[in-house]
């Protein structure tokens, strides 16, 4: 089937100017791009005022954990809806692969943040994807996956037997087509990967040109992972490592969700992208990628001290322990230069859905108690395993700067909830991006480009990212001025984002969600 898209102002994804014209497509390729395409064709939309691009490429994703629930679509839905049609997954060390199906540690696979229904090896997963896929999936395989499948939570170094069971699930990924791996060193079971370890899981993935992404130990100027009195702050630590690793394993790099949380990190923006291009103008692979908001998804427990936790309910009461807290929980708050407010109340259980979506200081004014008393409440309720939304990773400033920086694209990083607030991350942060660009006065291609062809090329996609004759027909139609997002409802549906193709296949028709399940396992070539 011919469907010829007439009238629109094509933005290709190379970053070149764009231009008043059509795209024909013909089942699920792109046949022409043009000024003025004539033909038959079996359908032709008109979509004069609006803005046609390669379909959006969601940088860093983990809805591989998603593809085979019974409810998928809620899933995946609104991603479609803010024009993605790909999604590169397995970041952070978790995939729902690169495990031994009779692993006795299922309920580790994902870290505690994601359900692996079913783990199991990379051809398993490509499988059982055929035919079940929303968008496309360019899949990582996680360290930390990995490890938990064969070891668990065990902090111990693995034997050499298992660190060569480690590597077989790595060269079984890659040679069946994965573009390369991950590591979440903030993350059980990736945290106690020694350096042996990391370093050979990095150099076979290299040996396959593979990319590593890295979610790093600190993303902030103090962090538990580091000791308190460093040289440099462990923000610029957590990059010094990563820096290591990829000089180590010979690899490509992307340090995922380049943040600065707290007020008091931000000043850290010229060292950490001094660092970046110090690399670059030595040669070598390592570039980031950024988010569109102020905050992020956290827990509960953020500046809950661990010494704290392991009391007692006696001891925990007693006057001395108790201004210790106190003073413990200050002193994180101002080292880091985070407020009671910057903590938004996510999820706290099932019984107490009333504090969702409320800040530390409203919850505490409402009930007649202190903002810490608030806190340690909440902390209890949720059994320490309650959710918030975390404030100050960036400010205006920093989020134009990396807009506008060459060695950023954009991501998500963010999922659907089961329950409690929703990350607006999920659902309206290309929207976004393209409102973020229209107010600095970037260009909508240098926009695109980052969204499209700039992530394509980064992590190798093939036949995506660009809109080019013989290419996948991934399309993204947009009108900018109806472009908008609702920070007051996090879950809404952003406006703007009129047709989504997936593969060919209409995905998102004027604003509606279809929901054919076009999508594959991207593979690498």
């Amino acid at each position: 089937m011919k469907t010829l898209f007439k009238n629109g102002t094509v933005i290709d994804g190379s970053g070149k100017a764009p231009f008043v014209g059509d795209v024909l497509i013909e089942d699920a390729r792109i046949v022409a791009v043009g000024a003025d395409i004539t033909g038959e064709a079996d359908r032709v939309v008109d979509i004069r005022g609006c803005q046609i691009c390669p379909g959006l490429i969601d940088a860093h994703s983990h809805n591989d954990f998603f593809y085979d629930r019974e409810d998928a679509e809620k899933y995946y839905r609104p991603f479609i809806e803010q024009g993605i049609t790909t999604q590169i997954t397995g970041n952070c060390s978790f995939s729902p692969f690169g495990v031994d199906e009779d692993t006795p540690y299922r309920d580790k696979i994902g870290g505690g943040l994601f359900d692996a229904k079913a783990p199991c090896s990379f051809a398993a997963f490509k499988e059982r994807a055929r035919g079940r896929l929303f968008v496309n999936l360019v899949p990582l395989i996680g360290q930390g996956s990995v490890r938990a499948g064969i070891a668990g939570y065990d902090p111990k170094p693995l034997s050499d037997e298992q660190l060569e069971r480690e590597l077989e699930h790595v060269r079984e990924a890659m040679e069946g087509g994965a573009f390369g791996g991950s590591f979440g060193f903030m993350y059980e079971p990736s945290r106690y990967a020694p350096e042996k370890e990391i370093t050979a899981f990095a150099k076979e993935v290299a040996k396959y040109g593979g990319i590593i992404t890295i979610h790093p130990r600190a993303c902030s100027i103090v962090s538990a992972e580091y000791p308190l009195l460093t040289k440099k702050s462990h923000l610029e630590m957590g990059l010094d490592e990563a820096v290591e690793i990829m000089h180590k394993a010979g690899c490509r790099l992307e340090y995922s969700h380049l943040i600065f949380t707290g007020q008091r990190s931000w000043k850290l923006l010229d060292k950490m992208l001094a660092t970046f291009y110090r690399e670059r103008e030595k040669g070598n692979p390592i570039a980031y990628d950024n988010y569109a908001f102020h905050y992020g998804a956290s827990v509960i427990t953020v500046v809950f001290p661990e010494w704290y936790a392991a009391l007692s309910r006696e001891e925990a009461a007693k006057p001395v322990n108790r201004f210790k807290l106190q003073l413990t929980i200050l002193m994180y708050r101002k080292v880091l230069g985070i407020d009671w407010d910057d903590m938004v109340i996510a999820y706290i259980s099932d019984e107490h859905p009333e504090y969702e979506g409320k800040t530390i200081p409203q919850a505490a004014a409402e009930e007649g108690l202190s903002n810490l008393d608030m806190y340690l409440k909440l902390v209890d309720l949720s059994g320490r395993a309650g959710s918030i939304y975390l404030g100050k990773y960036y400010n205006d400033a920093i989020v134009r700067r990396l807009m506008e920086d060459e060695l950023s694209i954009f991501m998500t990083d963010a999922w659907v909830e089961e329950k409690g607030l929703q990350n607006i991350a999920a659902f309206q942060t290309f929207p976004q991006f393209f409102l973020l660009g229209q107010r600095y006065g970037i260009p909508v291609e240098k926009i695109v480009r980052k969204m499209t062809g700039a992530t394509a090329d980064r992590f190798g996609i093939p036949e995506r990212g660009y809109l080019k004759p013989g290419y996948r027909a991934d399309l993204t139609v947009i009108d900018p001025k109806a472009l908008s997002v609702d920070e007051k409802k996090p879950d809404a549906r952003p406006g703007g984002i009129v047709h989504v193709y997936v593969n060919g296949v209409c995905a998102l028709e004027n604003g509606s969600f279809v929901g054919e399940r076009a999508g594959e396992v991207v593979l690498k070539k």
